[in-house]
């Protein structure tokens, strides 16, 4: 990383006039649009709106309605919801509470799968009609959905079916270097970050998209700054995409929230945010430690992809947790992917999207 800002700084200083490090590959207008820019800008149809959750954050939501007119059947035409979790880009607002407060950044995952999805899943259901709806997670948002769907059984009710991408409910074979903040004292850790906002999109990441990962003598060394934190897959990573991947992450979420995957990682085990003392713990759970969640309690149909290059949900982890789900209709390792994979891989729409939308048209 250290070397990537260093070459950053040259670039600045030299890259422009002389060309040192290549030429630039042709800048994505997509860099700079916002969620419903994208979506129109390849030919859907998009809506935007808000949700207001029980504790006042005012979360953006995105609609893709329906797929493409005269389409020839080159897409499902699903009524896609695009949610987002508090704290992002696209969702940095509460009713009483400002961002620059540290009250507005007192949450982590514990508040995503108790309030977030909830206020979330209930406007979808309000807006469509539909009783129950497919979701698919990747990362965190699979955390969240193992939370909430195993604590609200009213809200498990809405799910058909929770499709899995890159599971993450334990993080103890993790071999990211994210998980060397489990190693830090969680008072060394705020002292370090704060206590608001962890990882914001700067426009530092915006230069580095179109400025640095663009260049063609570049794309190895950004690549690499990636595949360090997430597990190497060169192949699936399209490079001409990297100003659009860094011209909107990292979208920020709180230090509480790092703080708290630092404890998961230190238990072994996914537990509720631990507030600091068995005081504040009774006030918040009526017990002096942080409660266990039990994922064998959710019985939602599940289907998971994994990825057997992934160093932050480690196939390891994903072996222990696999057992536990009662419901499990379907299992895949891609042996190639990373954590990212899921997202943005050039093969992805054969190796999982395909599978999802099948099993989707099945039920």
């Amino acid at each position: 990383m250290w070397l990537l800002l260093t070459v950053t700084s040259v670039i600045s200083a030299f890259g422009g006039a002389h060309g040192l490090f290549g030429k630039l590959a042709p800048e994505s207008p997509e860099a700079n649009m916002n969620i419903s820019q994208m979506i129109n800008y390849w030919g859907y149809p998009s809506e935007e709106y808000e949700v207001i959750t029980e504790d006042g954050y005012i979360l953006g939501i995105y609609r893709i309605p329906y797929g493409k007119k005269n389409s020839e059947n080159l897409d499902a035409g699903y009524d896609v919801w695009l949610g987002n979790s508090r704290g992002n880009t696209w969702s940095r607002r509460n009713l009483y509470y400002s961002p620059d407060s540290v009250e507005f950044w007192a949450f982590s995952f514990d508040e995503m799968a108790k309030y977030t999805l909830p206020a979330t899943i209930d406007l979808i259901v309000q807006k469509t009609g539909q009783e129950k709806l497919h979701y698919v997670g990747h990362s965190q948002g699979t955390t969240i959905g193992f939370i909430a769907f195993s604590t609200n059984p009213t809200l498990a009710n809405r799910i058909k079916t929770f499709y899995a991408l890159a599971p993450v409910a334990t993080v103890t074979y993790a071999q990211s270097p994210l998980k060397k903040l489990s190693l830090i004292p969680g008072y060394l850790l705020k002292i370090i970050f704060g206590d608001k906002m962890f990882m914001p999109h700067t426009f530092f990441d915006q230069f580095l998209g179109t400025e640095v990962c663009s260049r063609e003598l570049m794309d190895l060394l950004c690549s690499n700054a990636l595949f360090i934190m997430c597990g190497f897959d060169r192949k699936n990573l399209n490079v001409s995409r990297f100003d659009v991947y860094l011209g909107h992450n990292p979208a920020g979420t709180s230090v509480q929230d790092i703080l708290h995957w630092a404890q998961v990682a230190r238990a072994g085990r996914l537990q509720a945010f631990n507030w600091g003392s068995p005081f504040q713990n009774l006030l918040h759970y009526n017990q002096r430690t942080p409660p266990d969640y039990d994922v064998s309690a959710m019985t939602v149909p599940i289907a998971v992809w994994n990825g057997g290059h992934d160093i932050l949900a480690d196939p390891r982890d994903v072996s222990m947790l696999l057992p536990k789900l009662q419901n499990l209709i379907y299992h895949k390792e891609v042996l190639p992917y990373n954590h990212l994979d899921f997202i943005w891989a050039m093969n992805a729409p054969q190796e999982v999207y395909n599978e999802i939308v099948s099993m989707m048209a099945k039920d």
